[in-house]
């Protein structure tokens, strides 16, 4: 963009693509020298790209902030996370509708109270749990868009008075637009909270339907049967057999709500 727009020539641009791209590829190595007298990773970057190309090094801030950065930074890991959880969700919904269909002449109590309170088939309690997964997947959508928009160009606060094309960085980091307003920009992460609140709706979901199974696993209720393979056994009492994966599943969920309450207090 710089280069589009003026401030740098084209050898300047292309040398300094050509020295971060050798330097992701330290990253990658596990090779990049850390100088910890640096101030942080942002001068660490500088100063190693200084080292490859010289003065050019030093016009790669041109026109940014740490703060509009760091923020464009954490933007992209939501998009991507929401991305992939997206993925992740729909394919489960896939399993669930699928398993819907494999029991719609399942007949099984519907509880209340722990108690049986009307029979229902096993392809409308799968039905109860793909419904609420199709939220979830609405709203890792909606926080995809909410995040999917650059703060570059916000600087510090106020923006810059170089000619610089926001729209065209967006677009080069396939982002759907820009933010309006530099100092919220870079001093707000609403949508932080946002990926936060989508993601413990979403375990509150799956630990519910762990503590199901859970409790309809057991002998008492003997309501469903886990497979072995799911299951551990005990080393000391071979009857045993006990559903480590769901009770995992509901200790996520635990450090999800955590997380989330530890960036609603900051």
């Amino acid at each position: 963009m710089l280069v589009k727009v003026g401030l740098l020539t084209s050898e300047e641009g292309d040398a300094i693509l050509l020295g971060l791209s050798e330097i992701a590829g330290e990253f990658e190595s596990g090779s990049f020298p850390v100088r910890t007298e640096l101030e942080d990773i942002h001068m660490n970057i500088e100063r190693r790209l200084f080292e490859k190309i010289g003065t050019p090094a030093h016009k790669l801030h041109t026109a940014r902030s740490r703060n509009d950065q760091v923020a464009l930074d954490l933007r992209l890991y939501v998009v991507d996370e929401t991305t992939a959880l997206s993925s992740l969700i729909r394919n489960l919904i896939l399993v669930v509708l699928s398993k819907a269909g494999e029991s719609v002449d399942l007949l099984m109590p519907g509880y209340t109270h722990l108690q049986p309170a009307q029979p229902i088939t096993g392809g409308y309690y799968y039905l109860c749990h793909a419904e609420r997964l199709l939220r979830d997947l609405d709203r890792m959508r909606e926080v995809r868009r909410r995040a999917g928009i650059s703060p570059l160009g916000s600087g510090a606060l106020a923006g810059t008075t170089f000619p610089i094309d926001r729209h065209y960085v967006a677009d080069l980091l396939g982002l759907v637009g820009i933010t309006g307003n530099g100092l919220d920009a870079v001093s707000d992460r609403d949508f932080a909270a946002d990926f936060l609140h989508a993601l413990s709706l979403l375990m509150v979901h799956l630990s519910q339907w762990a503590e199901e199974w859970i409790l309809w696993s057991t002998v008492e209720f003997s309501v469903l049967e886990i497979p072995d393979r799911y299951m551990t056994g005990s080393s000391m009492m071979p009857q045993k057999k006990n559903p480590d994966i769901l009770e995992l599943t509901r200790g996520r969920a635990g450090r999800v709500l955590g997380d989330y309450v530890s960036l609603m207090t900051l």
